[in-house]
């Protein structure tokens, strides 16, 4: 062993344990809010912020495929989730007006949430391919050009969203997906679970595609040595294409969730979102699909918890927590060294 590969080694040793000390620091100040919550208000909380941190997941995997895998400042990535609010509205309109959606059995509502979703994801995903091969393609390597030509592209694709649409909107919620479950004093709301299930399949099936397959391999070779990769015979630049539109897909599928949990929406819905969606991000550490998905989970619930008791803060706690995780792990948690 070189003297190169044995520091590297005795440094992941070393960085082991801080990162286990972070994730178990992250989880006791979880706990916290009981000091001023009772336990039915707490859990309501934490279930609240799980499903909250679900939805940022499915907007952060996209990201970190683009921005960790890519070495891509995609901050057109907030409009690809509103498209996705957007695509979503017209489906539940249309279908609603033959009363699938507000009125329909439950065998129709999930028909119908189906159907947008798969609209909702080609469409994202279209929208994606469209912006790599004519917007991104021009920038790679060079992150100034990326900020500004995708920024250029996010304020297209919001004022193609006002001339479509009209402006703000108000999504029709599938009739299976509202209410609630009461366990005791829990009060457990439909949506919000199934948020929590959609999001724990989307988060398994991400990393095995990552992880386990051969595709996962060539994506992530491609990353580090795209000379090579094309090299052995793969097209590395479909590849990419492929790659930030299933990125874009997935921001889309997390606009239409975020549109049933919040009717209200609107064309700028995405930047706002794009915020948190950078957040989770960073702390995570850029690439890491497993980083993104506890660094969704840290800043749903951090801002559901905070926002109960000090609403003002509930963005600004999200902050100091990423920049304390900054100070002692500069990669995020997972982050590649």
């Amino acid at each position: 062993m070189s003297a190169a590969t044995a520091e590297n080694a005795i440094q992941g040793r070393g960085r082991r344990p801080l990162r286990i000390a972070v994730v178990t620091a992250c989880i006791g100040v979880w706990f916290l809010p009981m000091l001023w919550t009772d336990l039915s208000t707490f859990l309501n909380l934490t279930i609240s912020g799980l499903s909250m941190g679900m939805l940022l997941f499915l907007v952060a995997a996209g990201l970190t495929i683009i921005f960790g895998l890519m070495d891509v400042l995609n901050f057109a990535h907030g409009a690809f989730f509103t498209w996705g609010a957007y695509i979503g509205f017209s489906v539940f309109y249309v279908l609603n007006q033959l009363g699938w959606i507000e009125t329909g059995s439950i065998f129709q509502n999930l028909a119908g949430f189906g159907l947008a979703m798969v609209v909702a994801v080609v469409a994202g995903g279209l929208i994606g391919l469209i912006i790599e091969r004519l917007v991104v393609r021009r920038a790679y390597g060079d992150h100034l050009k990326q900020i500004l030509i995708t920024m250029g592209a996010t304020m297209v694709l919001e004022e193609l969203i006002s001339v479509i649409w009209f402006g703000d909107k108000n999504l029709e919620v599938p009739a299976a997906f509202k209410g609630s479950w009461y366990i005791s004093e829990v009060n457990i709301i439909k949506f919000k679970a199934i948020t929590i299930l959609v999001g724990l399949a989307v988060f398994i099936v991400v990393f095995l595609v990552l992880r386990r397959t051969k595709l996962g391999i060539i994506v992530r070779a491609g990353v580090e040595n795209s000379e090579i990769v094309q090299a052995l015979g793969y097209n590395v630049s479909r590849i990419f294409a492929g790659v930030f539109a299933a990125g874009a897909a997935l921001a889309a599928f997390g606009g239409l969730m975020w549109g049933i949990r919040n009717p209200e929406i609107s064309p700028t819905m995405g930047g706002e979102n794009l915020i948190f969606a950078f957040i989770v991000v960073i702390i995570g550490g850029l690439g890491s699909i497993e980083g993104s998905f506890l660094g969704a989970l840290i800043v749903g619930l951090a801002y559901n918890h905070v926002a109960y008791k000090w609403p003002v803060l509930a963005l600004g706690v999200n902050i100091l927590i990423m920049a304390l995780i900054l100070l002692l792990r500069p990669r995020g948690l997972f982050g590649k060294e």
